[in-house]
């Protein structure tokens, strides 16, 4: 098989730094909330709001950001989340430092913010390179997340050992996002981004033209009153549900249901996201070779019987059995729902945005609702709930498939001689270039 052009694979590799990114400055910032929390003094309770804060500014930006990233572009959405981001970090550094919760809010709910804005253009700049690429690529972009996530991780772990303050800290970890954001952009969008125009007429990759203003933000707010769209948010919020979750729950769950220690509760969630990693990282032939539907059906059913045995199980090694079951169901849930969403590239933003809106609603009612089943149930036996979303997920499966029928459900491999160039279509509301083994559209070769 032959490497893909040089612009599709230096997007790729920047792309799948920024996603590593993401990770790093996500849970560097959790890793010191014991921290934050003696500071300030939090209660647990207080502690819970302060989240829930990040979650409701995440909430109110997600669909701003669809209508940036469709009027303006992804490297616009990219560098404002990136200044709204270095300022978060400032904030949550200095808050605990000084004494202030107010600032400290202030920093939560813009680091929420930041989220929002940038994990749409992510999110839709790699549903454009998996489209010029050929072949199933997202997961992989999830996985290099997940990779981050750890090393993020054990950052914050280092900081807290060698008592460097959280003030120092986060405005590292905000130094070094500015300038590796920024330092990626050149190369990071491929020609032909929605409103962005291509460097050279004739050579966009499986974009869409230019359209105007006002049809780009209409098309953006449009998305949220296709069905199809919604019930693909639903599969996103039951897989954002079940990965946030653990990531909240899991540890205390071990500890609380097992009589573990601590350190336990802590490796037993890095089995967890291990085994999601190493699934995003296999996930992509099993796309190609299964289909959308049929791996999110397994998928689903596989997270189910991990929920249930980890739950249910009467011995520790068992329990452990069901951790790994669930996360490698929870794995590949989140980029099958972003590919069903960014089928059609003019829409791409605006969709990207809405399921990523059911994302952060299952973000902001998971850890109240997973607290008050907890007090009454126990940890372990509330994370037995989410099976409920994950049996939505497994029935609302199909809504994942191409939403023409004339593609196939397995994302086409193209020669990479014969970049494919967008045709010429019917509407402006279907840009994308389309093909499938028995009913292929000749390619347009440019000089």
């Amino acid at each position: 098989m032959r490497h893909p052009a040089p612009p599709v694979s230096r997007a790729r590799w920047l792309l799948m730094g920024l996603f590593a990114l993401t990770g790093i400055t996500f849970t560097s910032w959790l890793a010191r909330i014991p921290t934050v929390r003696d500071l300030l003094d939090l209660s647990t309770s207080e502690l819970g709001l302060l989240l829930l804060v990040g979650s409701v500014g995440a909430l109110l930006a997600v669909t701003v950001s669809g209508v940036l990233v469709q009027r303006f572009g992804s490297r616009v959405g990219i560098v404002a989340s990136t200044g709204v981001l270095a300022a978060a970090f400032v904030l949550m550094g200095v808050g605990p430092t000084v004494g202030s919760v107010a600032l400290l809010g202030v920093g939560v709910f813009l680091n929420g913010v930041a989220v929002a804005l940038g994990n749409v253009p992510l999110n839709v700049e790699s549903a454009r390179i998996e489209r010029a690429m050929g072949r199933t690529v997202i997961p992989q972009f999830h996985a290099a997340f997940s990779i981050g996530a750890v090393a993020g991780s054990a950052l914050g772990a280092t900081a807290s050992h060698l008592g460097i303050s959280v003030t120092a800290q986060f405005t590292a970890v905000a130094l070094l996002a500015v300038v590796w954001r920024l330092a990626s952009l050149r190369g990071l969008v491929l020609p032909g981004t929605t409103g962005e125009r291509p460097r050279t007429p004739g050579r966009a990759l499986a974009g869409p033209v230019t359209v105007g203003r006002r049809r780009r933000i209409a098309t953006a707010l449009d998305s949220w009153r296709e069905p199809r769209t919604l019930l693909i948010g639903v599969v996103v919020m039951a897989a954002a549900l079940s990965e946030g979750s653990a990531n909240d729950w899991l540890s205390l769950a071990v500890v609380d249901g097992f009589d573990q220690t601590e350190a336990v509760g802590g490796a037993m969630l890095g089995v967890f996201v291990g085994a999601m990693t190493v699934v995003r990282l296999l996930g992509t032939r099993l796309i190609d070779r299964f289909g959308r539907v049929d791996v999110l059906r397994v998928s689903g059913t596989v997270s189910i019987v991990g929920l249930l045995l980890f739950g249910f199980a009467p011995t520790f090694a068992l329990a452990g059995v069901g951790i790994v079951l669930w996360g490698f169901g929870a794995a590949l849930a989140v980029p099958v729902g972003i590919a069903a969403a960014s089928d059609d590239p003019m829409r791409a933003a605006g969709r990207v945005a809405v399921v990523s809106s059911f994302a952060s609603v299952a973000s902001i009612a998971a850890p109240p609702l997973l607290g008050v089943a907890a007090a009454s149930t126990g940890a372990r036996h509330a994370l037995v709930l989410i099976a409920v979303a994950m049996v939505a997920s497994v029935l609302l499966a199909h809504r994942v498939a191409p939403e023409d029928p004339s593609i196939q459900d397995v994302v086409p491999r193209h020669d990479d001689d014969e970049q494919p160039v967008p045709v010429a279509p019917r509407t402006t509301d279907h840009l994308a270039t389309r093909t499938h083994p028995t009913r292929r559209r000749r390619l347009v070769r440019v000089p």
